[in-house]
């Protein structure tokens, strides 16, 4: 059990797509939370810069990282490793920043088997819609429809880990969708049950599934 002055982590799953990494941008902005920048090997998006969205490294320099034992977790998606750095994760909490971590359920399977002496906050978004997420990651990777393609057969293999989470939230509307991840994220806090529909969103997977 961390010490009260210490920060909580606060994970942030979903299918690609449904949102996450915009949540986390906007959770970012209270002064109390600080985003975990995750190391990769994938290639920069339009508008990504280094040292702010990820640390973009080469395959070389990611096993370096690996065999150093300097990442919290790492999974391997399409291709790509990505991964999170134990010592700036550390620090931060250890100030009383709350880290959040924008990463997939390998990701956070490793961290809960890392058990740290902080406490954890796992939150699974999930998409209103299959067709709403084509048209999300239509848009972002419009240019590379194979990469579209590819994303939409895994979704199915990554939506049944929500079970796996604190928190499941549908991220229909944007606004809604962050009051209801702060809501969840103070009650952890504050020390309060975190309370959602599972029957509602159990139901809600199987219609994204069929």
């Amino acid at each position: 059990m961390s010490l009260r002055k210490d920060g909580i982590m606060i994970v942030l799953s979903s299918p690609s797509g449904a949102g996450k990494t915009t949540l986390v941008k906007l959770l970012s902005k209270n002064k109390n939370n600080s985003v975990s920048i995750s190391y990769t090997t994938r290639k920069p998006r339009v508008n990504e810069k280094n040292k702010r969205d990820y640390f973009f490294v080469s395959q070389k320099n990611f096993r370096a990282l690996i065999k150093k034992k300097s990442l919290l977790e790492y999974a391997k998606v399409f291709n790509n490793y990505y991964g999170t750095s134990k010592k700036r994760v550390i620090q931060e909490l250890k100030k009383g920043k709350n880290v959040l971590f924008d990463i997939d359920w390998q990701g956070t399977e490793k961290i809960k088997r890392k058990k740290l002496n902080f406490e954890l906050l796992t939150i699974f978004i999930l998409p209103p819609s299959k067709k709403v997420l084509f048209q999300r990651l239509s848009n972002r990777d419009m240019k590379d429809k194979l990469i579209v393609g590819e994303r939409m057969k895994l979704f199915e293999k990554d939506v049944v880990h929500w079970r796996k989470y604190n928190y499941v939230v549908i991220n229909n509307k944007l606004e809604n969708c962050l009051s209801k991840i702060t809501k969840a994220i103070h009650s952890k806090l504050t020390n309060k049950k975190i309370i959602f529909n599972k029957v509602s969103i159990k139901k809600h997977v199987k219609k994204l599934t069929n």
